[in-house]
């Protein structure tokens, strides 16, 4: 029903008092509510970056979120506690297969909470993909390394697991992006190393023999290379998008 107001206009008895947009208001006020602040690891990573959102997107990355970092530390402590005889700590065989797990969900429509951020951001999908996989890596590499030197691993065996980490990781990367789900990644990163490293045992008869078999080392980068490729390919700017 319309009344006249005191200008002698017609107004619905919907329109707002005194002129005044409530709806407006509403999301202002939901959108100061529900805005999450840039914790200080954002804000140095938005500098080192130069881009708030690829530094949003990286801190919201799955395998960097505190519980699966809490979870990552405590599998690399027990690899390190854990001797598989002569010296040879379990963290050599468990590093890739943790490492593989965490690059793959840097990847993962409706696993990742910035999904949806890292599709609309400015920067090109193959950036925002390529920093987080890096990071996560270097997470990895970081926590392996720490690991083997406190289970007293001999300096030239403990990066002797980089390599194959490398391979499974692109493995792991390769296969959640051309299937477009993070789980399917890191099921294929860990099922193609479980099958190497029961190859390697039932080769040679030792069970870290595809970490410390320099002949395979060959293999792990071409795989690597191949792997990167794919990742490559699949993430290449489409004609027609920005």
């Amino acid at each position: 029903m319309s009344i006249p107001n005191g200008s002698g206009r017609l107004s619905s008895a919907d329109d707002p008092p005194g002129g005044v947009d409530l709806n407006r208001v509403w999301t202002g006020v939901a959108a100061e509510v529900w805005r999450r602040r840039p914790s200080r690891l954002e804000r140095a990573a938005s500098r080192l970056l130069r881009s708030p959102g690829l530094a949003r997107a990286l801190v919201t990355t799955p395998s960097l979120l505190l519980p699966w970092l809490i979870s990552t530390v405590v599998v690399f402590g027990v690899g390190a506690l854990v001797s598989l005889g002569q010296g040879q700590p379990l963290v050599w065989l468990v590093a890739p297969a943790v490492a593989a797990t965490g690059v793959a969900f840097a990847y993962g429509p409706g696993l990742d909470p910035a999904w949806e951020l890292a599709a609309s951001c400015a920067l090109p999908d193959r950036m925002v993909l390529l920093t987080r996989v890096v990071a996560v890596f270097s997470v990895n590499v970081v926590l392996g390394l720490l690991a083997s030197a406190a289970s007293g691993a001999a300096a030239a065996l403990t990066f002797g697991w980089l390599i194959p980490m490398a391979a499974v990781c692109a493995l792991a990367l390769a296969v959640a992006v051309a299937a477009r789900s993070a789980l399917v990644g890191a099921a294929a990163g860990i099922a193609g190393w479980v099958i190497t490293v029961l190859s390697a045992q039932t080769a040679s008869g030792q069970v870290t023999a595809s970490v410390t078999n320099v002949a395979a080392y060959l293999p792990y980068l071409l795989v690597a290379a191949c792997c990167a490729a794919i990742v490559s390919y699949a993430t290449r700017p489409r004609r027609g998008q920005q």
